[in-house]
């Protein structure tokens, strides 16, 4: 007799379909979603972000100008300008997960793109914020990790971008790799209002671009992928400083973490690496502000 019943709990799960191998030995996240939410705290007045100064930055003017980005978005809406960039990204290069580029800003990125090199999730969010920073719509890379973040092996953190909206008063979630952008009862969704969305199976989401609303396939198999990655979110608290060795910090901090209410606050990436570079919060009036523009002595 078999004193040990762990491989036949393990054989009898496999083979009943209740979940994958993989996430029972936790080398990827679990799809399972969850009913979380966020404090409304006042804003904590230490945290302070930086946006780019369009007019005045070099860098997003070469952007703009050798994209031309001005005449891409001319004459449309705001929110058709979101679209068009959205859409713009994701056609400079098909995703490969595996290749970084030698440098970390957009022009780096476009240009290697160019030469035919194919980049990850991380680098459609820096191209995508780069390209909306350069018209004069604020925006910020969003990173996304799920809620098993700390005990899986691969998997665990997804990129995208959140750019604001003046007319609607808002931020706006967009995923430059998939060309996507979810919409409620048609308004546009931050990063937290579509998890809530897709937890509570609201029939007015719809994933839209600039071509217009995605097939029911397509959407269905997004949403299903993405609710996992809808858990933590991260910004960086410089979202103007192009070299990562010059980012503005907080004591330190480069980057501000939401947390919900009564979750951990995540401090390893997919058992390894150590997150020490991140300030906490569960209030949604840390994470939302309204951007604006802050000047630093060392970056003008």
């Amino acid at each position: 007799m078999n004193k040990n019943p762990l491989p036949l709990i393990i054989a009898a799960i496999l083979l009943s379909g209740c979940t994958s191998f993989y996430q029972l030995v936790k080398i990827s996240p679990s799809a399972k979603l969850m009913d979380i939410s966020y404090t409304t705290d006042a804003p904590n007045s230490l945290y302070q972000f930086h946006y780019a100064d369009t007019l005045n930055n070099t860098f997003l003017k070469e952007l703009r100008t050798a994209n031309n980005l001005e005449q891409l978005t001319a004459g449309q809406s705001e929110l058709e300008k979101i679209k068009t960039i959205l859409d713009w990204t994701s056609k400079q290069w098909s995703h490969n997960g595996s290749n970084t580029p030698t440098k970390s800003d957009a022009l780096t990125i476009l240009s290697e793109a160019r030469q035919g090199k194919q980049f990850r999730c991380v680098e459609y969010g820096i191209v995508a914020t780069a390209a909306h920073n350069s018209i004069g719509i604020p925006a910020r890379t969003l990173g996304l990790k799920t809620r098993d973040v700390e005990k899986v092996r691969r998997g665990a953190g997804h990129v995208v971008s959140e750019v604001y909206s003046n007319e609607l008063g808002k931020w706006i979630y967009i995923d430059p790799q998939f060309n996507i952008m979810p919409t409620l009862n048609g308004t546009p969704l931050t990063g937290v209002e579509f998890q809530k969305a897709i937890y509570n199976k609201d029939a007015g989401l719809v994933l839209v671009n600039k071509q217009g609303p995605l097939s029911k396939e397509d959407s269905d198999s997004y949403i299903k992928w993405i609710g996992k990655y809808l858990f933590y979110f991260d910004i960086l608290f410089d979202q103007k400083t192009l070299d990562s060795d010059k980012f503005n910090r907080i004591n330190g901090m480069s980057k501000l973490t939401l947390v919900p209410t009564g979750h951990k606050e995540p401090r390893i990436f997919q058992r390894s690496n150590k997150i020490n570079y991140s300030y906490y919060t569960n209030s949604l009036n840390d994470f939302y502000r309204k951007p604006e523009l802050i000047k630093h002595p060392k970056h003008p």
